[in-house]
């Protein structure tokens, strides 16, 4: 497991160098993860909780707008590790419904008893804290990108991917971030997708430091894990896919995040296409699939380069650019062939 420090694994910018959305459009075009020294040190929040959690939680107080969300309490004794129960039946925590001033009160509260952990996550800032975030920008997203809200204690939110690109802002406490390559994969031992703490797959095994007999492909992840810490005012460019499992280091702690997808060229996901491709492939026979594994590299991984460059450009027919009316006309296709028409 490495700790980056610049030269390991994750690159290290600061704010003045990544300042506009032509150079955040960078980092997503090299699909590195980065951190970004004092990118939101600025911003009234962080400077608010640079006098205490007191004043960093009276700062959301103050937008509050009397909305409700799904607030995760656990005991104590779990540390913060909010997990799958015993045998996948349940989680090991609880959850509820309560307005977000009262949750807001029991952070806070938690943060001086020590009797409990609590969390909220992905609040809309734009719903749950109107006016938040036009206080509190971030000058290298397009104004059509919102950012989100997450507050808790001390906590680990188990290790899972996101499918958009992701800038994770701490405006109070810290945060350790355990990042694995897309490629480990086969060597997390993910849960279920349609069974979920909140949404995402997670890894079984990550975090936990005794169950090598159980999960032994682990130790492969463990030696492309890569570590970093970011303070108050700090934020991480994280690309999607990429595996994070986010550790919430001190008794009160806030972030702010945005995701977004530079490079879609029109309303369909690849995670849709992850998932007909199941239903579709994934049970034929192995040799079929290898075949089909070719014709996926041929047409739409292209190691090789575009799949018609041995033809002049005007002859690329649907496979030219998607942006000069190919997007619409395979989908019209694709369309059809899902309707059986």
């Amino acid at each position: 497991m490495t700790v980056a420090d610049g030269l390991c694994g994750v690159q290290e910018r600061q704010a003045s160098d990544v300042d506009d959305p032509d150079a955040l459009r960078a980092l997503a075009l090299d699909c590195r993860p980065t951190v970004i020294r004092g990118h939101c040190s600025h911003w009234p929040v962080t400077r608010a909780s640079a006098r205490g959690a007191d004043a960093a939680m009276a700062y959301l107080v103050h937008y509050a707008a009397g909305q409700t969300a799904e607030y995760f309490s656990a005991p104590a004794s779990l540390a913060g590790r909010y997990h799958y129960g015993e045998a996948l039946s349940g989680f090991n925590f609880s959850r509820e419904t309560i307005d977000i001033r009262d949750a807001l009160l029991r952070i806070s509260a938690n943060a001086l008893s020590g009797l409990e952990t609590g969390y909220m996550g992905s609040l809309p800032a734009e719903l749950c804290f109107p006016g938040f975030a036009a206080d509190n920008p971030s000058h290298v997203l397009d104004g059509h990108i919102r950012p989100r809200v997450w507050i808790g204690n001390l906590s680990t939110v188990a290790c899972h991917y996101d499918s958009y690109d992701n800038l994770a802002c701490v405006v109070a406490g810290r945060r350790r971030f355990t990042l694995y390559p897309p490629a480990a994969i086969g060597d997390l031992y993910i849960g279920p997708i349609d069974h979920t703490l909140s949404g995402q797959p997670v890894s079984m095994v990550a975090g936990l430091t005794d169950r090598a007999d159980v999960y032994p492909r682990f130790a492969a992840a463990q030696a492309k894990a890569i570590v970093v810490e970011l303070r108050a005012g700090d934020a991480l460019y994280l690309p999607k896919l990429w595996w994070h499992q986010v550790e919430a280091l001190d008794p009160v702690n806030i972030l702010v995040n945005y995701w977004w997808d530079g490079f879609a060229a029109g309303p369909d996901s690849p995670y849709a296409t992850l998932l007909l491709a199941m239903i579709a492939i994934a049970e034929r026979p192995a040799p079929e699939r290898a075949a089909w594994r070719a014709y996926f590299d041929h047409y739409v991984f292209r190691p090789d380069g575009h799949p018609l460059a041995h033809l002049p450009e005007e002859k690329h027919g649907v496979l030219g650019p998607l942006a000069q009316g190919n997007y619409g006309r395979i989908r019209a296709s694709v369309m059809r062939m899902l309707r059986g028409a």
